[in-house]
């Protein structure tokens, strides 16, 4: 059977339909190919209005490919990257990171899955002994993948560390539109502003298919990156359809009015549940994230119904996320499941 609707991911909704008009008022006559159009001129203006006329930008097809891509073109094989024990990079890309950097990942624990400066100096004892992986990239995921929000002083305390040690910052920003919606401050100044060098750009979580970016702050850093996305497999021939699909959540906000939409069906989902006895919210609900622990019974009989994933089986904790076509009505069918689930 069919479930009635998946809360399971984000990557699960549909593509949003102005991103698909874009894309077939795109697949008009011919158009230079690799990114030499007039569409993916048009939407790497559109992103530089919002993070600075000297920005670097590079659309990708992956998140794992922006993420690898841009972290190997800024490190040598003897370095470290460095991220919380629950990042994507680390958790979930198959060791893509590690196999094609050759850098060593450096975890660090994390229970809402956001680190700080504190957790990494003790890691400086290591540069300039070649006996030791040499830390270059601090690597922080915004939003994390528990939902959470790193807030702009936290972001500009582990930027200002990262230049003060010669370290760069990457944003894994997968779901940096929800980041973005439950700030409420401009891209820049999340970004480039608060010192990020490098930032994956997430448009397929947003509405988008097949469509990331890749931007460096530092046009210095980005120097030679067409090569590295070509031996990346990253370097879409018909490059219109991808950028495309960015002008289309550029235009009139649209990026941010998704991420809005997916953040207030998560806060209301959660705001549903705190009623539920046997229900417990594990995290704070910050972004369209919301991770839970209830009974493996009520687990069990809610999946027959609702495609979702267990995160954590131990402790019988549960991820139920949502997207930018979430409805009221899907949130109000799925409480009255649990409920049914729970026996409440």
């Amino acid at each position: 059977m069919n479930p009635l609707k998946s809360f399971a991911s984000d990557n699960n909704a549909p593509v949003h339909e102005a991103v698909f008009r874009a894309m077939k008022e795109a697949n008009s006559g011919d158009a230079i190919g690799y990114g030499d159009d007039i569409h993916t001129m048009a939407a790497e203006q559109q992103i530089k209005e919002l993070l600075g006329r000297d920005a670097s930008v590079w659309f990708m097809l992956t998140g794992t490919g922006a993420n690898v891509a841009g972290l190997a073109h800024i490190t040598r094989p003897y370095h470290a990257i460095i991220c919380s024990d629950k990042a994507h990079l680390e958790n979930d890309e198959c060791g893509a990171p590690e196999k094609m950097t050759g850098c060593k990942l450096i975890r660090l624990p994390s229970g809402d899955g956001k680190i700080n400066a504190s957790q990494i100096y003790p890691l400086l004892d290591s540069i300039g002994f070649p006996h030791h992986a040499q830390p270059r990239v601090i690597s922080i995921t915004q939003a994390t993948e528990l939902g959470t929000v790193y807030q702009l002083d936290e972001i500009k305390k582990i930027a200002s560390f990262a230049r003060e040690h010669g370290l760069y910052l990457h944003m894994d920003g997968a779901r940096i539109a929800n980041a973005a919606a439950s700030l409420d401050v401009p891209l820049a100044e999340m970004t480039k502003h608060a010192g990020v060098d490098l930032l994956s750009f997430g448009g397929t979580k947003n509405g988008a298919m097949a469509a990331e970016a890749l931007i460096f702050f530092n046009k210095e850093l980005s120097e030679g990156f067409e090569y590295t996305r070509k031996q990346s497999m990253q370097l879409m021939s018909k490059m219109r359809y991808v950028s495309a699909q960015f002008s289309a959540l550029f235009s009139g906000d649209l990026w941010l009015e998704n991420a809005r939409h997916a953040n207030k069906m998560a806060r209301i989902l959660a705001g549903e549940i705190k009623q539920i006895r046997s229900v417990t919210i594990t995290q704070k609900v910050e972004t369209n994230a919301v991770f839970v622990t209830l009974p493996a019974k009520a687990i069990e009989k809610l999946q027959r119904k609702y495609f979702f994933y267990i995160w954590d089986a131990r402790n019988h904790e549960v991820r139920w996320m949502t997207a930018y076509n979430t409805t009221e009505k899907d949130i109000d069918d799925f409480v009255s499941a649990i409920k049914e689930a729970a026996g409440e």
